[in-house]
Parts: C-alpha cells; sequence; structure tokens
C-alpha cells in the first residue's frame, strides 16, 4: 500500500505558519485510524431520554433569544439563534475605549487587563434532539451557515466587536457541553492573537509569490471533492490526522458576505464532510471553525485573506512536544487521508 512506503517527513502550513512532522510508524494503518471515543446523542434501549432546554417546547429554560429561523412566532422554529446563558464575554459590561482613528495597529507590549466585554451566542441547530447537523438536508445545513452569517452582520455593526469566531464542538471531548446540536460564536473587542499570525503568515506568501495561499493548492492528491464554488481538501501540512479544509474556490475574504446559493453550495459539501469522518472514523468528537477576516481590514490586505471552513476530528492528545514546541505529529500524510475520504462513499 502507499503509506507504507512512506517515511517521516516535516512540512510547513502556509496559512498557520506551522511545522507539522509525518510519522506513520506512530500509527497502525491510517484506514485503521478510530475514534475511541465515539459520540451518541441518542440514548440506548431503555435508557431515560435527556433533560435539554434546547429541544423544542423548552424554550423558556434558555438565555434570550436573538432571533430565530423562521422569524414568524406563529410557526415552529428550525433554528434559534440565542444569548448564551454561561457566557466567556458578556455583553453588558463596559466595551473597552475605541482606539484613536491615526493610532498605532501595534497594542501596547506586556502584560494588560481589560473588562471582559464580548458577545457569546449559540445557534440551536435543530429542534430536534436526535439529529445531527449532517443529518439535515443540504438545504437545513444552508440556513444554518446563513444563520451564523447573518449573526456575524449584526456583530460587524457594533463599533467594539473587531472579530467573530464561529464554531462548533461535537462530543464532550471536543468541549461540547449540550449533546443537542449546536455551534457558538464569541465577537471579541480584540483581533485574536492566531487571527493576526494567520494574515501574517499569508502575508508573506503573497509578498513572496504573488499568490493567496489557499487560491491555489499543491496537488490534487490532498483534494477529497470539488463543488462548483468550493473544494474540500486535506491541507498539505495537517496538524491532525483527518483534518478538513472547506475552501471558497473563489477569493473572498469574508465569510459573512456568503450568499444563498454558495450557501447551499457549502451546505452540501459539509454535510457530505461530516457524515464521511464520522463513517470512517467511528463518529468522532471533533471542531470546526470559520476563519474569516477581521473588520474593517484594510484593503491593501484582502488580496491574501481568504476565508475558510476547518474541521479538526479529535482523535489524538495534544502532548507536551506539541505545545512546547507549538509543532504537530500527525500519524496520517494528508495525501492518504485524502485519498481514503474521497474514496468513501456517503448516502445523501
Amino acid at each position: 500500500m502507499a503509506e507504507a512506503s512512506r517515511t517521516t517527513e516535516a512540512r510547513r502550513d502556509a496559512v498557520f505558519g506551522r511545522w507539522v512532522v509525518f510519522s506513520p510508524a506512530r500509527s497502525r494503518r491510517p484506514n485503521d485510524l478510530k475514534s475511541h471515543n465515539p459520540t451518541n446523542p441518542s440514548p440506548g434501549p431503555g435508557e431515560p431520554r435527556p433533560s435539554c432546554p434546547f429541544c423544542a417546547g423548552r424554550e423558556s429554560e434558555c438565555a434570550p433569544q436573538i432571533f430565530r429561523v423562521p422569524p414568524d412566532g406563529s410557526l415552529p422554529w428550525r433554528i434559534r439563534v440565542i444569548e448564551n446563558l454561561y457566557p466567556a464575554l458578556r455583553r453588558d459590561l463596559e466595551p473597552p475605549p475605541a482606539a484613536a482613528p491615526d493610532a498605532e495597529a501595534e497594542e501596547e507590549p506586556g502584560e494588560r487587563a481589560v473588562p471582559g466585554f464580548g458577545f457569546h451566542d449559540v445557534v440551536i441547530e435543530t429542534p430536534s434532539h436526535d439529529v445531527r447537523l449532517w443529518d439535515l438536508p443540504a438545504e437545513g445545513v444552508r440556513d444554518v451557515l446563513l444563520a451564523y452569517a447573518a449573526r456575524v452582520r449584526q456583530l460587524a455593526e457594533h463599533p467594539a466587536v473587531k472579530y467573530v469566531q464561529v464554531f462548533k464542538n461535537h462530543g464532550a471531548s471536543a468541549g461540547a457541553s449540550m449533546a443537542h446540536s449546536h455551534s457558538q460564536m464569541l465577537g471579541t473587542p480584540f483581533v485574536p492573537p492566531s487571527v493576526t499570525s494567520r494574515l501574517n503568515c499569508m502575508k508573506e506568501v503573497f509578498d513572496r509569490s504573488g499568490n493567496c495561499s489557499l487560491c491555489d493548492f499543491r496537488s490534487k492528491d490532498i483534494l477529497i471533492s470539488e463543488t462548483p464554488n468550493f473544494s474540500a481538501i486535506v491541507p498539505f501540512a495537517a496538524s491532525y490526522p483527518f483534518e478538513i479544509w472547506i475552501i471558497p474556490r473563489q477569493h473572498l475574504s469574508y465569510f459573512h458576505e456568503i450568499d444563498q446559493d454558495k450557501a447551499l453550495d457549502l451546505g452540501s459539501l459539509l454535510k457530505t464532510m461530516l457524515q464521511k469522518l464520522s463513517k470512517q472514523l467511528n463518529d468522532p468528537p471533533f471542531n470546526f471553525m470559520i476563519h474569516s477576516a477581521p473588520f474593517g481590514l484594510s484593503s491593501s490586505c484582502l488580496p491574501y485573506a481568504h476565508w475558510f471552513l476547518q474541521i479538526v476530528p479529535q482523535l489524538s492528545v495534544i502532548g507536551g512536544f506539541e505545545l512546547g514546541s507549538g509543532c504537530y505529529i500527525n500519524p496520517v500524510f494528508p495525501e492518504d487521508a485524502a485519498k481514503i475520504l474521497r474514496e468513501l462513499g456517503c448516502s445523501s
């Protein structure tokens, strides 16, 4: 088999700037890699159904609603966007003072403390407790994506919000405290360091080559699937086994500008990728994150700022080497993971 002849290799990622060591000797065959901690929101035979405030009919037990889909309150809801009952950042605190228009972009060095102002919201993706995101039809996933975009646009209007991180945690070991399918977003009054680092790395590539890091990828061997608007790949220097990036084929900087047609295309591809991961890896815990550009980014930065969606199955534990060095060890070469996922069939 192809993976049997591979030897250890180090690769540098052109988006995050990370070095990744690919060491196939640290794992069994890539096809045998499975989650030992599968997530299953459904109770087993004879088990009581969980008590869940995200289910239809339990709305009064949740934090205040921001909006719902459909907006007509006389119709059953399909998606609810609500405040987080236990927010990491508080919308009722005083925002930090805005920087003067001519202020330097760099923040003051050293330690600093500011009030924990920000927005922390929850997107309940379905009223049914046992339905996962990829169980929805493509149109249902589209509507979830459009709800993300609508809320990000709302938060972009707040002068103190600089960035919104949209993310989904699936499974307790991936950070999900509720089994009911949901995702979250945090609007921060600062641009997170990892976002700045990502943009700086992509700028280096652009300055050197004149190309966006994500508009072209080196090899078709890392391609899983392609639609008219999006490509799903296992990135060239994937930090995690079976990591997937879904990238707009057109150069686009902001996720929240997505339209209905592209959202349907993305919804269909995201559904398929999540189905493939669930089938191949035994329904693993996972995280997905939407990496977009900060609000108000200078027009000179837009040629290299390209948004994408990253899916990370939780198949291994981050150890001391990763924590100490910032480098990752991946036992599965991206080309092997992409081939397995490419050839894996899924029901629509």
